[in-house]
């Protein structure tokens, strides 16, 4: 660990999941919303018969291949969708569908041993911090303590960043291998599907933000009647029980 002043990973990192079996259509995104996307997948390949392909990560890792192969692209947050947009080529924009959203958390050690109560904590206390500035957190921290509504709270918790991740996965990788570290802001799944690793902290309600998952179609995959059908999956009520014991939802109300 760094002295404080947040210290930038410039090299993508993390973990990339892929399926390597066979499948009828072949789905593409980043690593947040990946373990749901899958866990739909094999329960719409229970019901439908219908295969699909979910690689997950970095999009570094994947978005050659996608170029080519994928069906549909799933991403991390609406500015994320429009950088893949970008990226890809063929994804069609007016396809473009949200479909769940997630809140953002503190992640603290086991036990919660430095007794971290939420984003107040983040700003005076002196604790190990680590937030995301890539992928689908762009500007997620900011728009959080912007929510004080005060820049000398932001002046503070910005001064407090010891590690400023480029990706969740990098953020994860680092977490596991730095205990100086005490709290890591991110979205409420990643502590969900890591329970081993941290315990959650919400942060506060009148500072809480969301950002959704959404899918798109791409050229390849506009008429294909089984993308239809694994989006309709998704959506519906099983689909939405798959992502919520993830910690995604459609509303927060």
């Amino acid at each position: 660990m760094v002295a404080k002043g947040y210290k930038v990973a410039f090299a993508f990192a993390g973990l990339i999941f892929a399926s390597t079996a066979q499948a009828d259509i072949a789905i593409y995104g980043p690593g947040g919303p990946t373990p749901a996307f899958k866990e739909a997948a094999k329960a719409f390949e229970q019901q439908s018969g219908i295969g699909v392909a979910v690689t997950g990560g970095p999009s570094s890792k994947w978005m050659e291949d996608a170029k080519t192969q994928a069906d549909a692209i799933y991403s991390g947050s609406q500015n994320m969708m429009d950088d893949f947009i970008v990226a890809h080529g063929t994804i069609l924009a007016e396809t473009v569908e949200p479909l769940y959203l997630r809140p953002s958390a503190i992640l603290v050690r086991k036990g919660n041993p430095k007794g971290i109560k939420g984003i107040a904590d983040l700003v005076d206390r002196e604790l190990g911090l680590m937030v995301v500035d890539g992928a689908g957190q762009v500007g997620m921290w900011e728009d959080v303590v912007g929510r004080m509504a005060d820049v000398t709270a932001m002046h503070s918790f910005r001064a407090n960043i010891d590690y400023l991740a480029p990706n969740s996965g990098d953020a994860r990788d680092t977490w596991k291998a730095d205990p100086s570290l005490d709290a890591w802001l991110i979205w409420n799944h990643w502590q969900i599907d890591n329970p081993d690793i941290a315990d959650m902290v919400p942060t506060e309600p009148e500072l809480t933000i969301y950002r959704d998952t959404a899918i798109a179609r791409t050229e390849k995959g506009r008429d294909n009647d089984e993308v239809t059908q694994f989006i309709e999956f998704v959506k519906s009520d099983e689909g939405a029980k798959i992502f919520g014991a993830h910690g995604w939802q459609h509303s927060f109300n």
